[in-house]
């Protein structure tokens, strides 16, 4: 068993050794703040400190000031290269075996630090993406929580040869946004009526408007209705399936169909027959957690059964009143945890951990599951090709790959349409499904994304 030796356990130091040496590591170990007992171990040990425990010959990290503390302020973390890896959090002694606090670097991105601090926003209240250390720096495409855990690892087997570690086997699970079920059915007359217009005077698509007609009338199947092709493609794969429901009231961002209409409730029965199925709180529920209890009670009684799942409308909430608000209403996964204008890894990880509520400086009942990659990024604010989008794809799950972690993607089911300027994407989502499936690449601790240019 690995001893590791602390001067105090913090709050902030036992979830971030716990995460790494069990959630990705899995490796045995021990935590102890009594230099006999970590003196006395025979077995393996790292000592995490200000300064080495002097009897001991064991590994020594030099400690950061950040997880023995309590406050949230501005941290100096200056980024630099060290052999190919990104870090933060520099620190100087002879002795430390790595010149950064690799536990203290993987706390702030976990946590989401930054976040609580001044930044600036975009329209919908996000913290922009270029404002993100992990943007500035070019390590955005990088999963830097597990490279700083391997990193972590190969030290202590370099040391201590016997030592047992798991290797983590590469996961996939795709995500399915559900913002709009159907396009032209199941919309009420009001709807119906001002889409005819929209369609036949102001754009004067008569294509358009006899492809709605036909649609209305039973002549067509609504283009948006790509549920079965997406579940039958599943059972190809065998891959985590999830969708998330949109049912909040109709608005400027929110344009689900009513969550009283019947056929929409049989559809979310049927997928809920062969898929996980969660809430996709509307655009105003991270910020109105009636509204999100609500929703979230529309969906329990559609289904007949608790929703534990969430991924917020939009990506749109802040922290930590976002997730406050999902625990008190007896959300235990959230999806929410990327970017929606760029691909790669907001909290630096792509593995699912418990979120570690800054306030309250405690970790919550609460499992963050980050996403990499979703289908508008590439198509909406990266203006990409299906061909461009695809290879980006591949090189995102090399990396999840290199790591061992799970690799989540969202996809629209309006998306999958092959309309609408959508052509390709279906191609596009049997190609990820695919490839997904191939041999893990070759694990080195250094990634293709380091230093790479920002798109």
């Amino acid at each position: 068993m690995l001893l590791i030796y602390v001067p105090k356990l913090t709050n902030r130091l036992g979830y971030t050794i716990n995460v790494v040496m069990r959630n990705i590591l899995q490796t045995d170990f021990a935590i102890t703040s009594d230099t006999a007992t970590f003196e006395a171990h025979k077995e393996a040990r790292l000592c995490y400190a200000p300064k080495p425990v002097e009897t001991a010959d064991a590994i020594f990290l030099k400690s950061s000031h950040l997880l023995f503390e309590t406050v949230i302020g501005d941290q100096e973390c200056h980024y630099f290269d060290h052999n190919g890896l990104p870090a933060i959090f520099p620190v100087f002694h002879k002795d430390s075996a790595l010149p950064f606090d690799p536990f203290a670097a993987i706390f702030y991105m976990l946590s989401r630090y930054e976040e609580y601090l001044p930044h600036r926003e975009d329209e919908h209240g996000r913290m922009l993406t270029t404002e993100t250390l992990a943007y500035k720096n070019g390590f955005m495409r990088t999963a830097v929580v597990e490279r700083w855990a391997l990193l972590i690892r190969d030290l202590i087997l370099e040391h201590y040869p016997e030592t047992v570690f798991v290797k983590r086997g590469f996961t996939f699970e795709q995500t399915i946004d559900i913002d709009s079920a159907y396009s032209y059915l199941h919309k009420g007359f009001f709807r119906t009526f001002m889409g005819l217009l929209r369609d036949g005077i102001h754009r004067r698509d008569l294509a358009e408007v006899q492809h709605r007609l036909r649609t209305l009338c039973g002549k067509e199947a609504d283009p948006f209705d790509t549920f079965d092709y997406i579940i039958r493609l599943n059972q190809q794969y065998r891959y985590q399936l999830i969708f998330f429901a949109l049912l909040g009231d109709y608005g400027v961002y929110d344009k689900p169909i009513s969550y009283l209409n019947n056929d929409f409730r049989e559809l979310l029965q049927h997928i809920g027959d062969h898929s996980k199925i969660g809430i996709h709180g509307s655009y105003d529920s991270a910020l109105e957690p009636k509204r999100l209890e609500q929703e979230i009670q529309r969906l329990a009684d559609i289904l007949h059964r608790p929703i534990y799942r969430n991924r917020y409308h939009f990506l749109r909430f802040t922290l930590p009143r976002g997730y406050s608000n999902l625990e008190k209403l007896g959300i235990t996964q959230d999806y929410s945890m990327g970017f929606a204008d760029l691909p790669g890894f907001r909290n630096g990880s792509c593995t699912t951990l418990p979120f570690f509520h800054l306030s309250r400086n405690q970790e919550i009942n609460l499992n963050i599951h980050p996403f990499m990659t979703m289908d508008t990024t590439f198509h909406t604010h990266m203006h990409l090709s299906p061909e461009e989008a695809t290879e980006q794809y591949h090189a995102l799950i090399d990396e999840v790959k290199a790591v061992g972690g799970t690799f989540s993607c969202i996809f629209h089911n309006q998306n999958l349409c092959e309309d609408f300027g959508w052509q390709g994407w279906r191609d596009v989502y049997e190609d990820v499904l695919q490839y997904a499936y191939q041999d893990t690449p070759n694990t080195d601790t250094t990634s293709k994304f380091n230093n790479i240019e920002n798109d």
